[in-house]
């Protein structure tokens, strides 16, 4: 099935969570900030939150600097 992350088609397995898919693109999960179809996903529900076809997600990570 496809999703669009970041304006970008990509194919993934159909089933697979935001968290696997954070792990699978090796983006830490407690940085990173996932809005799907235009809602913003609870950090404590990635792991339980299935993408199904034609998602949009739109993924910002926090980086610390000074």
């Amino acid at each position: 099935m496809n999703i669009t992350i970041n304006g970008e088609t990509r194919e993934i397995q159909e089933g697979t969570t935001i968290q696997a898919l954070l792990e699978a693109l090796e983006l830490q999960p407690d940085v990173t900030v996932v809005q799907r179809n235009e809602d913003i996903i609870q950090r404590d529900a990635y792991e339980a939150t299935a993408l199904n076809n034609g998602d949009t997600l739109e993924l910002v990570r926090f980086v610390g600097g000074g």
